[in-house]
């Protein structure tokens, strides 16, 4: 049996963090779009404040409800927006009418080469090979754009001080953060405190695929939630354990929790 929830959002409509939502496993996941959440993030780097944005998906979800030093760690995050197609689909039975994912690399796309001026962007992560070619790519397509800073993500515990105080004082309005899960998400819970302004973005390999790096997934695989297959296709070794494990936690706990009468519950 599944309880569906009413829709969920912010009561003032010209807040920028205002916007629908739904529970799945617990996590307020965001009803929205490439274009309606770039516009959002525009909007929240103005307020002068951090915000931290989760491109979320189902090994996210699951581990928020299944590894409690994780969901402490991403606590911090202000929105957790859907990156995968079984999110959607959940979303999307509990009436939200969306029709795509926010895609992690489609939607760092997207948001980049149509930040207008004077927005700006900082990137973190990968290695320096991949963000010579990242910001490339994006300077071929938009030549205006405002990319002040960047650091690859080999880096020591000890060097975080020294990247929010380059963070600080170039005050970027996005920073991009690929490190991967869960190190991404990590460095965030640390560091949101201490940096003064700017939207925080977890994008994972979103810096490998717009750098061309890696491959991307077909649209084909994408529409029909097969992502995760491709990229266990190029990753075998390393991602099988993983998928293994959160995909089977994911259907179990939508299943128990169906059960218990609370499928879409806080």
């Amino acid at each position: 049996m599944f309880v569906f929830l009413s829709l969920m959002s912010s009561p003032a409509s010209n807040d920028p963090a205002a916007g629908p939502f739904r529970y799945i496993l617990g996590t307020a996941v965001q009803c929205t779009s490439y274009a309606e959440f770039a516009a959002r993030a525009q909007a929240l780097a103005r307020v002068g404040r951090t915000w931290a944005v989760d491109l979320t998906n189902t090994q996210i979800v699951t581990m928020r409800r299944h590894e409690p030093a994780f969901r402490a760690a991403t606590d911090c995050m202000d929105f957790f927006v859907p990156d995968a197609m079984p999110l959607i689909w959940c979303l999307n039975l509990q009436g939200a009418k969306v029709k795509d994912r926010t895609y992690g690399p489609t939607f760092m796309r997207h948001c980049v080469l149509n930040s207008p001026a004077p927005i700006t962007h900082y990137f973190l992560g990968a290695s320096e090979d991949c963000l010579t070619k990242l910001k490339a790519v994006f300077n071929t397509a938009n030549p205006n754009l405002r990319i002040v800073g960047s650091r690859n993500g080999y880096f020591k515990r000890d060097d975080e001080p020294g990247i929010v105080d380059e963070i600080n004082r170039l005050a970027p309005d996005f920073i991009w953060v690929g490190l991967g899960t869960p190190k991404q998400q990590e460095w965030i819970q640390r560091n949101k405190p201490l940096i003064r302004r700017g939207v925080v973005f977890a994008v994972g390999y979103a810096f490998d695929v717009n750098a061309g790096t890696k491959r991307d997934q077909p649209m084909w695989m994408q529409r029909l939630g097969l992502g995760w297959l491709f990229r266990l296709c190029s990753e075998p070794r390393r991602l099988l354990g993983r998928y293994v494990k959160y995909n089977s936690l994911f259907r179990f706990y939508l299943l128990w929790d169906g059960l218990c009468g609370k499928a879409w519950g806080k």
